[in-house]
């Protein structure tokens, strides 16, 4: 596949100003990538369509949320592309948990040469979310954990009525079924728009009876 960023960005809301700064992470990934290896090497070969296009359909899945929470933000997806967005929406926010230090630092540098909307946290997750559960629209995360631990982890901002939206490939379906074992909540699985063998599994917590 061609790595062409105007195929890759097709069909998405993407400004003139926020595709400029997309391109800044891109060529700050790959200076980065020479010394830090951020990302698998084979992925930076399509990194418009595997890391930015991949990140950017997030986005439409929660068109009102201002304050997202991207768990184990590595080198940035899908939560600095999202906080790049955010840049030119007032009051939006992306907070990127991630405890490499080496990771929040290339978060911290592209965050500054994008101006992206993101608060890096260079913290373990468990020590994050706790302190941000009243005020999160949103929790993402890529490549994390399964489904199940990942429900563990964000269940205090999922029962706040946080949205979850988890990136899966081929084994979505089986990690629903594991997770339904032992938790009870509702699940949408939307077709990947990068890869039609992936899915983001979209969860919501079930509200108490009054």
């Amino acid at each position: 596949m061609s790595d062409d960023p105007d195929h890759a960005l097709r069909g998405f809301d993407v400004s003139r100003e926020t595709r400029e700064r997309l391109e800044i992470l891109v060529a700050e990934l790959r200076r980065w990538q020479q010394i830090k290896n951020l990302v698998g090497p084979e992925t930076l070969k399509e990194v418009w369509h595997r890391h930015i296009a991949d990140s950017l359909q997030l986005a439409a899945l929660a068109p009102d949320a201002r304050t997202w929470i991207d768990l184990g933000s590595g080198a940035g997806f899908p939560g600095l592309v999202l906080g790049i967005q955010a840049a030119e929406r007032a009051g939006h926010m992306v907070h990127l948990v991630e405890s490499n230090g080496r990771k929040c630092a290339f978060l911290r540098h592209a965050a500054r040469a994008t101006g992206a909307a993101v608060r890096v946290h260079d913290a373990r997750l468990e020590d994050v979310v706790p302190s941000l559960v009243a005020g999160v629209d949103v929790v993402t995360a890529r490549a994390l954990a399964p489904l199940p631990q990942l429900l563990a982890w964000t269940e205090p901002l999922l029962k706040n009525g946080a949205l979850g939206l988890f990136p899966k490939g081929e084994g979505a379906a089986a990690e629903l079924t594991e997770a339904a074992k032992s938790l009870r909540f509702n699940a949408e699985t939307v077709v990947s728009r990068t890869d039609p063998r992936a899915s983001i599994l979209r969860i919501t917590w079930p509200r108490d009876p009054a």
